[in-house]
């Protein structure tokens, strides 16, 4: 009988070694990939801040605003709408203890480029507005300060909002029950979002290969998905004056893709994203793009007479 137990104890402990060994892999190497990213963002907080060149410095600091318009194809409910977009880019003062914009540069501000993301079209009878802020550091050595984002159509409008701090603090509200109001936290990541103010800073310094990323903030409010990095493959493509960054998320069948020129200040000519449009396995792949029309570069935040209504149309709007 002791020789029995023995036997027993033994075979045991060997299926729980083996166990222990075999039997989490897939999680490990998951934990393993987010880690890795975590730990690349301790050390991006060390790493030297992008040097400013001078045409940056004339670009961005001479008190205007970059605006571009689009004209988009917009997937949404398994069908394409047309509509408009805009791109605001701008820098400001930003400060990090109250994760706002300053009223004035200091000595505890951080300089950020500040995009505002604006998508508007129909879905039949009724309208979608979107808007997505993303206030990303100019020394370019960490993750995005802020993100927001909000979206507004007949049926209701709900609101998210990222803050970086020592992790990512995350709130959002909706008007669905299941959604409702949540508060979570997140280890630190990419974060698509921050993928298009980086990118008009220093291309190069774009990640590639594969990550955890957190998808953007649109896709996660449109699609009713939790607030949940995911692997990606990050690819930066060059072909002569055009550079091609791309973001796919295998296990979610989504892809995006921006167009920009390679010279400075790199310019957004236009995007696609391809992904399941509507609600379940059934729903068709459909690709949004958006067609760079026209830009301007002016302090739009004075122009706010009503003859300054026609600069509308110098925007295609």
């Amino acid at each position: 009988m002791k020789n029995t137990f023995s036997s027993t104890v033994l075979a045991l402990s060997l299926l729980l070694l083996f166990l222990s060994l075999f039997g989490c892999k897939e999680n490990q190497a998951e934990d393993g990939q987010l880690l890795a990213d975590n730990d690349m963002d301790k050390n991006q907080s060390t790493r030297p801040a992008t040097e400013l060149s001078p045409e940056f410095k004339a670009y961005w600091y001479g008190g205007n605003a970059e605006l571009t318009s689009y004209s988009i194809e917009q997937a949404r409910y398994g069908e394409l709408r047309d509509g408009h977009a805009v791109l605001v880019y701008v820098t400001e003062p930003f400060l990090e203890d109250k994760q706002v914009k300053a009223d004035n540069a200091n000595k505890n501000s951080v300089s950020v480029l500040k995009l505002n993301s604006t998508k508007k079209y129909l879905t039949g009878i009724y309208p979608y507005s979107v808007m997505t802020s993303v206030f990303y550091p100019v020394d370019n050595n960490r993750h995005a300060l802020k993100i927001s984002n909000s979206v507004q159509e007949w049926c209701g409008h709900v609101y998210a909002q990222l803050n970086n701090r020592e992790n990512f603090e995350i709130m959002a509200h909706s008007y669905f029950e299941s959604e409702a109001d949540q508060e979570m936290e997140l280890p630190k990541t990419w974060l698509e979002d921050e993928f298009w103010t980086m990118l008009r800073i220093d291309p190069s310094s774009l990640p590639e290969g594969k990550h955890r990323v957190l998808p953007s903030f649109e896709y996660i409010r449109l699609g009713h998905i939790p607030f949940k990095p995911t692997s990606a493959e990050l690819k930066n493509t060059i072909s002569g004056n055009i550079g091609t960054y791309t973001v796919s998320y295998p296990d979610i069948d989504r892809e995006l893709t921006i167009e920009y020129s390679t010279e400075f200040p790199y310019e957004i000519a236009g995007w696609k994203e391809t992904f399941r449009s509507g609600f379940g396995p059934e729903a068709p792949m459909l690709t949004s793009s958006a067609t760079r029309l026209k830009s301007l570069k002016l302090p739009y935040w004075q122009r706010n007479q009503n003859k300054d209504v026609i600069l509308r149309d110098s925007l295609g709007l």
